[in-house]
């Protein structure tokens, strides 16, 4: 069965026909072409397809479409404005917070809603921030540099 939802995702308000049983993260890769969200356990597990729902990160293999109706969807997609990056996707590159990339886009995400709600996270708020999404390559370690970072560049300007 098919529902019409409107959201804004990134910014631009969308009307997509969804069928009931489509996860959010499947609309954002298959229908909207967004394919900085990435798929992994669609389990709920990994934490790969994490996006901001309203500013909140949420995994998108647990959301069904129909939920995200009437709210607002960040993807990483969303976060550089006119091509520059933002300063916490500068500092994951600077301290090599990615490898292969597959998780970057889950923690940076998760990173940005952690620094809007608390701009001078301590570095325990930020692992328990990170807690939900799994990295096979880095380590964890420069991912939370990054983020602490970007914290104190932040708190400079």
């Amino acid at each position: 069965m098919k529902h019409t939802i409107s959201l804004v995702v990134n910014g631009v308000e969308r009307t997509l026909d969804v069928d009931a049983n489509k996860t959010l993260l499947w609309v954002l890769r298959n229908q909207l072409k967004l394919k900085g969200t990435k798929s992994g356990c669609e389990r709920g597990d990994c934490g790969i397809c994490t996006v901001l729902l309203d500013g909140s990160p949420v995994k998108s293999c647990l959301v069904l479409a129909v939920e995200a109706d009437k709210h607002e969807v960040t993807t990483i997609e969303g976060l550089a404005t006119d091509g520059a990056l933002t300063t916490l996707q500068r500092q994951f590159i600077e301290h090599g917070a990615l490898q292969c990339g597959f998780c970057t886009s889950a923690f940076i995400l998760v990173g940005h809603a952690l620094l809007q709600r608390n701009p001078s996270p301590s570095r325990e708020e930020v692992v328990e921030a990170i807690n939900g999404v799994l990295c096979r390559c880095t380590g964890y370690r420069q991912i939370i540099e990054a983020i602490l970072a970007t914290a104190e560049l932040e708190r400079v300007r």
